[in-house]
């Protein structure tokens, strides 16, 4: 991969990102009940954190790089909750075309679709 890009290099910056917005006050944040304590904040918290202290004007470039550097971490999160989402609603025999009508779809195929979209990325970013 181009340097820079490789996995390990995202990952120390997502570090990095992680421990700006934690020292910026996101460590005080109250913890959700679901989270082992020694479990980080999801990088959705750290984004939401970032972009509250922006607009309270105590947020610097500093602080808005590290939320950016967070989003793919936070799409990631987001595609595991909805596909254990999906998964869960399937195990507990919600039809497709229930599933479709809450996520605002226009059919069970395309729900299917969507279904298979997100584990195949769940998937393919685990097997990574």
């Amino acid at each position: 991969m181009v340097d820079g890009h490789t996995d390990a290099a995202r990952a120390a910056r997502e570090a990095a990102a992680h421990e700006r917005l934690l020292d910026a006050g996101a460590s005080t944040l109250p913890r959700a009940p679901w989270l082992h304590r020694s479990q980080p904040p999801p990088a959705v918290d750290l984004i939401r954190f970032a972009l509250w202290r922006c607009g309270t004007g105590d947020a610097g470039e500093d602080d808005l790089l590290a939320a950016l550097t967070l989003v793919p971490a936070a799409r990631a999160e987001v595609d595991q909750m909805e596909a254990a989402l999906l998964f869960t609603a399937r195990a507990r025999n919600l039809s497709w075309p229930t599933i479709s009508r809450a996520l605002g779809l226009g059919s069970a195929q395309a729900a299917q679709q969507r279904f298979d979209r997100v584990t195949t990325r769940v998937e393919t970013r685990d097997g990574a």
